[in-house]
C-alpha cells in the first residue's frame, strides 16, 4: 500500500482521524506494515503493550482467557490496543489472524511524538477520550439502578 492509502485507511478509524490529515500521515511514514498468516498471534494476553495496531487486511480474532466464550473480531480499519498507545500495560487479550492478515503498527513512541508535536490535536484526542469515560461511566451507573 502507499503512505495515501495508509493515510486514508488511518482515516477511518475514529481516534486517529481527531489527529488529522498531516499527523496521520507522520504516522503512516513511521510505521510499519506487519504481515500474519492464519493462526498467527498478533499478541498474547499478559505480554507487554508498546504498540497499537490498525488492520490493514484479513481479520484477527481478540479472546479473553476467563473462561467466557466472548470473542471479538477486528477487521479492515479497527484499531486493536489503542490504550497501549498511551500507556505501559499488559495486554488483557489476544489477539490471533483469522485469515492471511496485514496490520500497520504504531508505536506509542511515534503517537506520543506526533500528540508531542500538535497539542490541539492532543487536546482534541483527550476530550473524545474523557467523553467516551463519562459515557461508560452513565452507563454502569444505569446498570446498577436497574440492578440495585
Amino acid at each position: 500500500m502507499s503512505i495515501d492509502d495508509d493515510v486514508s485507511l488511518l482515516e477511518r478509524v475514529p481516534t486517529l482521524r481527531l489527529l488529522g490529515r498531516d499527523a496521520l500521515r507522520v504516522i503512516a511514514i513511521g510505521s510499519e506494515q506487519q504481515d500474519f498468516s492464519r493462526g498467527s498471534f498478533l499478541f498474547r494476553e499478559d505480554e507487554q503493550a508498546d504498540c497499537g495496531y490498525v488492520v490493514q487486511s484479513g481479520a484477527f480474532r481478540i479472546s479473553v482467557d476467563d473462561g467466557s466464550d466472548h470473542e471479538v473480531v477486528a477487521e479492515r480499519g479497527a484499531l486493536i490496543g489503542e490504550l497501549s498507545l498511551l500507556i505501559s500495560m499488559p495486554r488483557r487479550s489476544t489477539a490471533v489472524a483469522t485469515e492471511y492478515s496485514s496490520v500497520i503498527r504504531i508505536t506509542r513512541s511515534l503517537f506520543q511524538r506526533v500528540l508531542d508535536s500538535d497539542p490541539d490535536a492532543a487536546l482534541r484526542l483527550r476530550n473524545d477520550m474523557a467523553a467516551r469515560v463519562t459515557e461508560l461511566t452513565n452507563d454502569f451507573v444505569q446498570v446498577r439502578s436497574k440492578l440495585g
